[in-house]
């Protein structure tokens, strides 16, 4: 216990983490594959995220996320935005999706839902409520708001101003999915 234990290297994980996605699926049916994500991510893995969300609200989860993210994407890949009524974060280029695309692995046909399965069960415990949307090519926004506060999500560049992914150029050309327009929970093909 004196010398560190081997890891996974982050991207390495990325493949494998995906291919999971895939094999869960296969083995046991969309059911299986939304436990593991709320199970044995929302309520395992990330349990310190839920703790720090729980306890500290909006600023909990710009601790959880801006550590997280810096250390996925220490080129600053994303940005975060917080007002007294709404977190925000806009993704550019997520560096686990632009792994899995630049180096044309796709077993699952959408790495993106496991963000949203088990990110909306944490923030809905906590009293909050998320809307999100991705585009399947390593750009997506989140925003987090209290349960209580009916504003929709808000337009482009009204919370994050010119760092909102939604100006991207190919942001519009890209096919998307919408939370919570749309439920995560897929029905198998």
């Amino acid at each position: 216990r004196d010398s560190p234990r081997p890891m996974i290297g982050t991207y390495d994980f990325c493949a494998h983490y995906e291919w999971t996605f895939a094999w869960l699926e296969a083995a046991g049916g969309e059911q299986l594959l939304q436990e593991y994500w709320t199970n044995a991510i929302g309520e395992d893995s990330q349990r310190h995220a839920a703790e720090l969300i729980q306890g500290q609200g909006f600023e909990g989860m710009m601790k959880y996320w801006g550590h997280t993210l810096a250390e996925e994407s220490p080129e600053k890949a994303y940005h975060m935005t917080q007002s007294p009524s709404v977190v925000r974060c806009d993704m550019h280029d997520c560096p686990s999706k632009g792994f899995l695309i630049k180096n044309n692995l796709q077993q699952y046909r959408d790495y993106c839902d496991h963000c949203i399965a088990w990110i909306r069960p944490v923030v809905e415990r906590a009293g909050f409520r998320v809307d999100h949307e991705h585009n399947h090519q390593g750009q997506c926004w989140w925003e987090f708001r209290e349960q209580e506060n009916p504003s929709p999500a808000s337009e482009t560049g009204e919370v994050s101003g010119h760092h909102d992914v939604r100006h991207l150029p190919h942001w519009p050309q890209k096919e998307h999915d919408r939370f919570p327009e749309k439920s995560h929970a897929k029905t198998s093909q």
